[in-house]
């Protein structure tokens, strides 16, 4: 009698287990162990995180490495490598459309929020008031003048309270930039 109801029982956790285990959709794997591993909180960017002591997301790349697909820029940002920069370096990135697209790309994702849309200084941040000084007008005599080689120096390490964006732009992307800036904003 006890066998029998054993038995009984032991199906019944059988037949329950088996039930509670499917899945009609295929959509659910069932149970999760360490589902921080599936479901990690995502942080963006320029938000704060706990995970870090200073309580920022971004970090610079660290002291001495390169990322991959970057080349270790040769001048630091100072006023005297900026003109060594303008004499060295020469746009080699052709005006073709699709560089001219690129570019207009590279320098809305970049450069527009600061120095807006038509290069004039008005970008969204000033605008808003979030950005106290005026950024550069890329449309003012003074930028017309300086060769493209100073303005992908100062695309690459910053320029006075500009940050530097070598490290989020490969070199061909700031080089498009410049092609953008020269051939379509300043041009029109």
């Amino acid at each position: 009698m006890k066998l029998k109801k054993g038995i009984k029982l032991l199906l019944a956790i059988v037949v329950v287990a088996s039930l509670s285990s499917c899945d009609h959709s295929r959509n659910n794997p069932g149970w999760q162990y360490f589902d921080d591993m599936v479901t990690s909180p995502a942080y963006e960017s320029y938000t704060s995180n706990p995970n870090f002591a200073d309580g920022k997301t971004m970090h610079p790349t660290v002291e001495g490495t390169v990322p991959r697909g970057f080349m270790r820029y040769p001048f630091e940002k100072t006023d005297e490598d900026r003109v060594k920069a303008g004499l060295t370096f020469q746009n080699y990135v052709e005006p073709t459309t699709e560089n001219l697209e690129r570019g207009k790309e590279v320098y809305t994702i970049y450069c527009s929020s600061c120095h807006g849309e038509k290069g004039d200084g008005m970008g969204h941040l000033f605008t808003s008031k979030k950005f106290q000084y005026p950024p550069a007008s890329l449309l003012s005599e003074k930028v017309r003048a300086i060769p493209d080689g100073e303005i992908y120096h100062v695309i690459s390490v910053g320029w006075g309270i500009m940050a530097e964006h070598g490290t989020m732009m490969k070199p061909d992307d700031r080089w498009k930039a410049v092609l953008y800036i020269r051939n379509e904003l300043q041009n029109n």
